[in-house]
């Protein structure tokens, strides 16, 4: 199916890893040049000069924190004009919300709520005035289904999702799309960590819990990154103007619910 996107330019955020390289390896399979940003110099290096090898396409990079100004800054003046931005950032540790001090919770809500709505500030009358803009927000299953231990990311992150809602009709007749992405278990570094922190909190063998976490989900396996990529590039289409405002669950079933 062609997207409609070949030739567009998209600023993906935390992409150096995890979903946000899923994310970003899919719109560079559709042809889509990039900005790509990440912490970790080398890694976002090495990433960028992998899609580049794959797909052909431009892709710059900016790293850095993304929580940063300068950094967002950075990102804005490698590419003044993005058609499509895909707000993604780490989220806190986990803890029992007994031991958040407020500097834990003020730095839980920059990086997840107004980070992002940072972002969005930056791109979207720009969008709007040229008639197209795709913004995707990589959230959580946890704004629907609250995990324990990431009550401060679940907070943000639902935030988040009601600070957007606000957004999106204000600019949906200028073909401006914003919409959420909510993983659940997916193979990343980051499940696996908080796999292993969960297991040594608990004193559980690694394997049987990492089992377990596997057991509880209905598709009986973790979601690959690729195919979150392959449902965020369907949302950044052409054909996807009409998709806005919107959650998108990728949970392989775990959350259950008929609406």
């Amino acid at each position: 199916m062609d997207l409609g996107i070949k030739g567009r330019r998209a600023v993906v955020c935390a992409a150096s890893r995890g979903l946000g390289r899923g994310c970003a390896e899919a719109l560079a399979r559709n042809g889509v040049d990039l900005v790509i940003n990440g912490r970790d110099a080398q890694v976002l290096e090495e990433t960028a000069g992998a899609i580049r090898a794959d797909t052909g396409v431009a892709v710059e990079t900016v790293a850095g924190d993304i929580s940063e100004p300068a950094v967002q800054a950075a990102l804005i003046d490698a590419a003044p004009e993005p058609d499509i931005l895909v707000n993604n950032n780490g989220g806190p540790p986990r803890r029992d919300f007994r031991e958040i001090d407020r500097g834990a919770f003020l730095q839980g809500v920059v990086m997840n709520m107004a980070t992002p709505v940072e972002m969005i500030g930056r791109v979207v009358d720009g969008m709007a005035e040229r008639g197209f803009g795709r913004i995707v927000n990589i959230t959580s299953i946890s704004v629907m289904m609250p995990v324990p231990g990431l009550d401060l990311s679940s907070g943000a992150r639902a935030g988040l999702t009601a600070f957007v809602a606000g957004i999106v009709p204000t600019v949906a007749a200028s073909n401006v799309t914003i919409n959420n992405l909510l993983p659940g278990y997916f193979d990343t570094e980051r499940l696996h960590s908080n796999i292993a922190a969960g297991a040594r909190a608990t004193g559980a063998d690694l394997a049987e819990f990492t089992a377990q976490h596997m057991a509880s989900v209905p598709a009986k396996r973790f979601g690959d990154p690729a195919e979150f990529g392959e449902a965020c590039a369907f949302l950044c289409s052409a054909q996807a103007g009409y998709i806005t405002g919107q959650n998108l669950l990728l949970d392989g079933g775990r959350y259950s619910s008929v609406w």
